[in-house]
């Protein structure tokens, strides 16, 4: 498409702007996007395992535990993503087409049984008494985490397509992630001006 601008007496043709999707937001392959987030939950999980220690709080423990269960989520999505590009041979003629909702299926066996752990650390914690948990900690490390995944998010969003399962489940449960930081940061927020309220961290890993 073009269009025509009189200058003077002879008609300048000038191309026309390609339109720009409203869908993009990050231009990277499935791949590159998976890897990025990959690298954002490695960095977390040491640090909020070692705060969550020194802190006392089950809340940020059961993070750094869902993070590193994601980082083994994303690596089963990246490998499934490198079984669906292998060309069809003779013994698999049609390929691997199902290896990203295979994927998707053990990543929700992951979580369900990481979910079923903390749970049964939590209602120990909730009979037993949490003891003291540091609420200004809780409340800085996982506002950062909180940060961090909608990061994660915004980049997994890629170019809003939403037909591979396998990239939605990670979507999804990098979104929940985000969501669930920032519970856990506005209950260290609580038990920091209370100076008490302890048994909130554990009712807050317990919601993780």
């Amino acid at each position: 498409m073009q269009i025509d601008v009189t200058f003077g007496t002879a008609p300048l043709h000038l191309p026309a702007a390609r339109p720009v999707s409203s869908r993009t937001l990050v231009p990277m392959s499935k791949s590159a996007r998976l890897g990025v987030v990959l690298g954002l939950n490695l960095s977390l999980i040491a640090a909020l395992v070692i705060v969550g220690v020194a802190a006392h709080s089950l809340g940020v423990i059961a993070e750094g535990i869902d993070y590193l269960a994601d980082a083994a989520a994303i690596v089963i999505s990246l490998i499934a993503i490198r079984l669906a590009r292998i060309p069809p041979t003779p013994r698999h003629p049609r390929g691997y087409p199902k290896a990203t909702m295979i994927a998707a299926l053990v990543n929700a066996g992951w979580l369900l049984a990481l979910a079923i752990l903390v749970a049964a650390g939590s209602m120990r914690r909730l009979v037993a008494g949490a003891g003291h948990v540091h609420g200004l900690a809780v409340l800085i490390i996982s506002s950062v985490a909180a940060l961090v995944m909608l990061l994660g998010a915004f980049i997994l969003r890629g170019d809003g397509d939403d037909t591979d399962l396998n990239m939605r489940a990670v979507l999804l449960d990098t979104a929940a992630d985000a969501a669930a930081a920032a519970g856990v940061a506005i209950v260290g927020a609580i038990i920091y001006i209370a100076q008490g309220a302890y048994w909130l961290d554990p009712l807050a890993a317990l919601a993780i």
